[in-house]
């Protein structure tokens, strides 16, 4: 007997009164960053051949879906969607306010400053350092520098005399090569608070590329987490006397050896003072902030600050001495079910009454493929973020282990073993409902490559062409769409000169039915400004059930 209910709240499926479903099983397919734009030499997807997605997107059931801002949860037309956002909006079918809405939202009210979270990270400021990790950019996906810069101010207010900052350089969510001018800015702030106060000292203390320490996510590669855990607290890295400096040198050097490196692949480094000691070491009872909203890549550094009986790597010093016991303190809780952090300044959304909720109280049976890079985005956040199994009686999921490797190097990543396991699971007749996600329109747009991302575009257009052919044979229905753009726009061009854009596009997602009976039953319904939180209820319908009447509605009509 499955659970029917959840809080009071019904989770049982009406029948659809004029449509059961096809005999065969629906699956949904998420080509990660896969994006809509004109089409142009700077555009991944429309330069690669891929008959198979062009016949997709120019039948009678394909539109395009709206992928970011309001659409996906977030303040305005200007925030770019994101893997996160955009699976809680295709595994919920509601639009949730997301995390930069939720900061903004409390940063605004001043809730955030009046949480008792808050209030004992200030009391271990004022007797010892107040520490702030996160990803240094106005990018607005994971974090965002002006809500660094609100905590710095109140803390600079509430009495706190230190403060070390450790920054993450994006070059992904903006431009590839743009961390000295948000060094600027940030160094702008420090100035202004240290010249407000007696005795105050607020520094930028160590830092490094996002892909190369402290941001790791789904365990892919824990080395990542551990040279960031090293840095930031021991002060273990290349030495110079302001962050600046660092980058306009690991830019030289970069161009120099002919790689051309942005800042995601910069390595770390420690500023240091006159006499060469590091200016920011972390030690016992300091508060340490991390400032990411998003949470699958500020879980693992959290866990290395937090837990007592951490065990992935050794957290001793360089001298053996013992790790450091802080006060650590998330933006927002980046997994309610692991509790990781324990303590943190703002609620996270709320997302409840997911479609897999829904399904596994009809019995329903489904499963989750990805690689590494992106398995917690068709499991974590297609569930609302909700770590685990549902039902495993009922759910089954894969991971495909992703290569540690830049991604432009490997441009077809697991796609093809991503095919070959949702193939075996379509065939074994077990599963009425599969998904899936094709990490390489993201995983290798975010390089800049253009002609990797192509590359990547035509081995996504070989494995769909498998696909439909299983389902096909199977009698079933396959959905493509995709999660936000990406691919879409490789570069800008100004006076001549291209730019690689290595950040999300606003760019709309396609969605398309492959449905192999298809006989006029259904149509699209025409829905003024439809985005990816109406698709829930389509896969409702195509499963044979009516959609629950507070999901938004479905995109097609019987």
């Amino acid at each position: 007997m499955h659970l029917r209910t959840l809080d009071g709240m019904s989770l049982a499926l009406s029948k659809h009164p004029s449509f059961r479903g096809r005999p065969g099983p629906v699956l949904l397919v998420i080509a990660d960053g896969v994006g809509i734009a004109p089409d142009a030499p700077s555009n991944a997807v429309t330069v690669a051949d891929a008959p198979t997605l062009d016949r997709l997107t120019s039948g009678e059931l394909y539109v395009e879906l709206a992928a970011h801002g309001p659409a996906v949860g977030l303040p305005s037309d200007d925030d770019m969607g994101n893997s996160e956002v955009g699976h809680n909006a295709l595994g919920a079918g509601r639009v949730f306010a997301q995390g930069a809405k939720l900061v903004n939202h409390a940063i605004a009210s001043g809730a955030i400053f009046e949480s008792s979270v808050w209030h004992e990270a200030i009391d271990h400021g004022r007797s010892g350092t107040m520490h702030f990790i996160g990803l240094h950019s106005d990018g607005n996906v994971h974090s965002h520098i002006e809500h660094l810069y609100a905590m710095l101010r109140r803390a600079a207010a509430e009495g706190v005399t230190s403060a070390a900052v450790h920054i993450l350089h994006d070059g992904r969510d903006v431009p590839a090569r743009s961390a000295l001018g948000y060094i600027e800015r940030t160094e702008a702030v420090l100035a202004e608070l240290n010249a407000g106060g007696e005795g105050r000292d607020f520094r930028i203390a160590s830092g490094g590329g996002r892909m190369t320490i402290t941001m790791d996510r789904y365990g892919a590669d824990w080395g990542m987490v551990e040279r960031g855990y090293r840095c930031h607290t021991y002060g273990v890295g290349r030495p110079f006397s302001a962050a600046a400096d660092a980058v306009r040198t690991m830019y030289a050097d970069a161009d120099a050896d002919g790689t051309n490196t942005g800042d995601q692949y910069l390595a770390e480094f420690v500023v240091v003072d006159e006499s060469g000691e590091p200016v920011g070491r972390v030690v016992d009872g300091d508060a340490v902030i991390v400032f990411n909203f998003r949470g699958d890549r500020a879980i693992e550094i959290s866990r290395a600050y937090e837990e007592p009986d951490f065990d992935v790597f050794d957290r001793s010093g360089p001298n053996g001495e013992p790790a450091p016991t802080v006060f650590l303190a998330g933006m927002l809780q980046y997994d309610g079910d692991a509790f990781v952090p324990k303590q943190y300044l703002v609620e996270p959304p709320a997302i409840d009454r997911t479609m897999s909720e829904f399904l596994c109280a009809e019995g329903v049976t489904s499963f989750a493929v990805s690689e590494t890079q992106k398995f917690g985005h068709v499991t974590y956040f297609w569930k609302g973020n909700r770590s685990g199994y549902i039902d495993p009686s009922l759910e089954t999921y894969v991971e495909v282990p992703s290569d540690n490797v830049q991604f432009d190097t490997t441009p077809a990543m697991k796609v093809r073993e991503i095919t070959a396991e949702v193939i075996d699971l379509l065939r074994t007749g077990r599963y009425r409902f599969g998904r899936l996600n094709f990490p390489s329109g993201d995983m290798v747009g975010h390089t800049g490559n253009l002609n990797a991302t192509v590359e990547a575009m035509e081995i996504i257009d070989e494995c769909m062409a498998e696909l439909m052919t299983v389902i096909e044979e199977l009698d079933g229905v396959l959905v493509y769409t995709a999660d936000h753009g990406n691919a879409d726009v490789m570069y800008t061009e100004s006076n001549g000169v291209r730019s690689p854009k290595t950040s999300h596009t606003l760019s709309p997602v396609p969605f398309a039915i492959f449905d192999p009976n298809y006989d006029g039953e259904y149509h699209m319904a025409g829905r003024p400004a439809p985005g990816l939180a109406n698709v829930a209820a389509t896969l409702f319908n195509l499963l044979g059930y009516e959609a629950p009447p507070d999901y938004l509605p479905s995109l097609i009509e019987f």
